[in-house]
C-alpha cells in the first residue's frame, strides 16, 4: 500500500510518498508561491537528485496535479500511475472537540472541518483547500483527515478549562487544545520503546523544540498537559511568538500605544519570541551564533527561552508524579546540543544527568543522558509524515 501525505498551507504544499510495506520514503517535495508569481515544485525522488519544475499554478488543485504529474513522471517519477496510490493522509491542524482520533474524510466530516476553522484561521482553510483539490484529482481515492490537536483530547477537564466564565466554553468553544500532537505522540512511542517498557506505563515528558515549540506531558501513552493552549501562541518562546504572557499587557498596549487587536496580535505572533528579544532572528541558529559572539539580547533570548522549557519540564513532572524520560525533537530539539544541555542543566534534582559527549549528535536517535541517570533523556527525530500515513493506512484497511 502506498500512501500520500499532504500538508497544505496558505501558498505552499509539502508531501510525501510512502511505501507502508516497509515504511520506505518513495518520494518527497515542496511546491512553493502557489497563487502567486514564480510558482515552484521541488521534487526528490528517493536515491535520485532533486528535480525543480517551475510552473504557473494559480491555485492547489494546480498543485496537487503537478504533484501528481512528478510522481508518476518517467524520468524522475516513483510509480507508474495514480492508481498505485491507495490512500492521502491529510494533516489537519484543528478538529476542536469532535475529534480524538484521525477519521475517514466524508461530506459530513467535511463540513465539521469547516465550522473548527473559527478556531484557527490561518490554518485550518489551506488544509480543506488541499483535501478538495484532491478529492477533484482523485474522486475514487480514500481521504483521511489527521489532526494537530486529537492526541490532546486526552487532557483532563482541570488541565484544558480556563478560569473564564463558563459560558465562553459553552459558547464559543474557548478551551486548551494544544497542537504538534502528531509529533508528541509519535516520538513519545519511541521513547517507550528505548526504554523498553509499555507505553501504558511510562511517563514521558515530549519537548518539540522549532521554530513553533511546545512540551507534553505524556501520561501511559496519553497527553494529560501540554503547553500550547486555545491557539499555538500559549506556553514555551517561540522564533516570533511570545508565548505566556500577562493577559492585562494586551489591553495595556491598545490603551497606551494605540494598538488595534489585530496590530497588538501581529506583535505577539509575529514579532515576539526570540526575534523580538534578540532583534537578531527568529531562527534559533543564527541567535546561537549572535550569543556566541558576545550578542547580549541574543543571550537573553536563549536563556528566556531554556528558562521557560526547563519550567514547563518540572511542572509536568509534577503533574504525572515523576517521569521516565525526557525527549527532544523537531529542528531545535534535534540539532542544538546546547539547547539539550541548557534545558536539562539544573534538573539534577529530578535524577537528570546529560552525558556531554553523547550529546555532541544532530539529527539521529540517541540517548543522550548519563548510564546512571535516573530519568532517561533521548534525541529521537519525528516523523510526522509517517505517522499520519500509518493512521492513513490503519482506517483505510478498517
Amino acid at each position: 500500500m502506498k500512501i500520500l501525505v499532504v500538508n497544505c498551507g496558505s501558498s505552499s504544499l509539502k508531501y510525501q510518498l510512502i511505501n507502508m510495506e516497509n515504511e520506505s520514503l518513495l518520494a518527497k517535495g515542496l511546491v512553493e508561491r502557489i497563487g502567486i508569481e514564480g510558482s515552484v515544485l521541488t521534487h526528490k525522488p528517493e536515491g535520485k537528485d532533486k528535480v525543480v519544475i517551475e510552473h504557473p499554478m494559480k491555485d492547489h488543485k494546480d498543485a496537487i496535479k503537478l504533484v501528481l504529474d512528478a510522481l508518476t513522471d518517467k524520468n524522475h517519477g516513483v510509480i507508474s500511475d495514480m492508481s498505485e496510490i491507495s490512500a492521502v493522509g491529510h494533516r489537519v491542524v484543528h478538529g476542536g472537540e469532535k475529534y480524538s482520533s484521525s477519521i475517514l474524510i466524508d461530506d459530513d466530516i467535511m463540513k465539521v472541518l469547516e465550522e473548527c476553522s473559527r478556531l484557527a484561521p490561518l490554518h485550518n482553510p489551506p488544509n480543506l483547500i488541499g483535501i478538495n483539490a484532491c478529492k477533484a484529482l482523485m474522486p475514487n481515492t480514500p481521504m483521511v483527515a489527521v489532526f494537530d490537536t486529537a492526541f490532546h483530547q486526552s487532557m483532563p477537564d482541570y488541565a484544558y478549562m480556563y478560569a473564564l466564565p463558563y459560558e465562553l466554553y459553552e459558547k464559543y468553544g474557548i478551551r486548551r487544545y494544544g497542537f504538534h500532537g502528531t509529533s508528541h505522540r509519535y516520538v513519545s512511542k519511541i521513547a517507550a520503546e528505548q526504554l523498553g517498557k509499555d507505553i501504558k506505563d511510562c511517563k514521558i515528558i515530549t519537548c518539540h523544540l522549532g521554530n513553533g515549540a511546545s512540551v507534553a506531558a505524556v501520561l501511559n501513552g496519553k497527553s494529560v498537559d501540554t503547553s500550547m493552549g486555545f491557539t499555538p501562541l500559549e506556553g514555551l518562546v517561540m522564533g516570533t511568538r511570545c508565548g505566556d504572557i500577562d493577559p492585562a499587557i494586551v489591553t495595556f498596549l491598545q490603551d497606551e500605544a494605540n494598538l488595534s487587536s489585530k496590530e497588538v496580535n501581529n506583535v505577539m505572533n509575529k514579532k515576539s519570541g526570540v526575534l523580538g528579544l534578540s532583534g537578531v532572528s527568529s531562527d534559533f541558529r543564527d541567535v546561537e551564533d549572535a550569543a556566541a559572539k558576545g550578542n547580549k539580547k541574543a543571550k537573553l533570548a536563549l536563556d528566556v527561552f531554556y528558562y521557560r522549557v526547563k519550567k514547563y519540564i518540572g511542572a509536568y513532572a509534577a503533574a504525572m508524579g515523576g517521569v521516565d524520560a525526557i525527549v527532544f525533537t523537531a529542528g531545535l530539539g534535534e540539532n542544538s546540543p546546547e539547547a539539550r544541555y541548557e534545558t536539562c542543566k539544573g534538573l539534577e534534582f529530578l535524577g537528570v544527568k546529560i552525558d556531554e559527549e553523547k550529546n555532541k549528535v544532530r539529527g539521529k536517535l540517541t540517548e543522550v543522558s548519563t548510564a546512571d541517570s535516573k530519568v532517561k533523556v533521548y534525541l529521537i527525530p519525528t516523523n510526522e509524515e509517517l505517522m499520519i500515513a500509518r493512521d492513513t493506512m490503519d482506517i483505510v484497511r478498517k
